[in-house]
């Protein structure tokens, strides 16, 4: 849920004018809309290179994962990794544009450890997966614009902890 909408629900459920912090917040928030967006639109249009040198890196680091009877050994279960790196850092860029971690957990982490869990996928390794994409992310970013993203990549890869 984003500072605009948690304000007015807030304000709504009291019955009254939103206060002069509330409003500072929303003002920070609309003013770093286009910092937002911009970063959001670095992350989207490399999206590609962004999960391809990740899962790159994952594998060097993590060579049990592509290696028989690790979970993205063969063509097939290294394209489901790729498919699940890619949601990852598309959650990461809804976190980013909502200025909110609210989508990132509605969206994509109710369950996920469970669901790993269940299909055998060592959940460290998924982990792993997001900070790599991190790290090549922040090789596009500005670093201001880096330690922005960054905070909703490690917010993934805490919730996966």
């Amino acid at each position: 849920m984003s500072v605009v909408t948690k304000s007015i629900v807030n304000a709504d459920a009291e019955a009254r004018y939103l206060s002069p912090g509330e409003l500072d917040r929303i003002k920070s928030f609309v003013t770093s809309g286009e910092k937002r967006l911009r970063i959001a639109q670095v992350l989207t249009e490399s999206r590609e290179r962004i999960v391809k040198q990740a899962a790159d890196q994952l594998f060097q680091k993590r060579p049990d994962i592509v290696s028989p009877g690790g979970n993205a050994y063969g063509e097939e279960m290294t394209a489901t990794c790729l498919r699940d790196m890619d949601y990852y850092l598309r959650l990461v860029t809804y976190g980013i544009i909502a200025g909110d971690v609210t989508p990132i957990e509605e969206i994509g982490l109710v369950g996920v450890r469970e669901m790993y869990n269940s299909l055998g996928t060592p959940i460290p390794a998924v982990a792993e997966s997001v900070r790599q994409m991190k790290q090549v992310a922040s090789g596009l970013l500005s670093p201001e614009d880096a330690a922005e993203a960054g905070y909703y990549f490690d917010f993934v890869v805490g919730a996966m902890g």
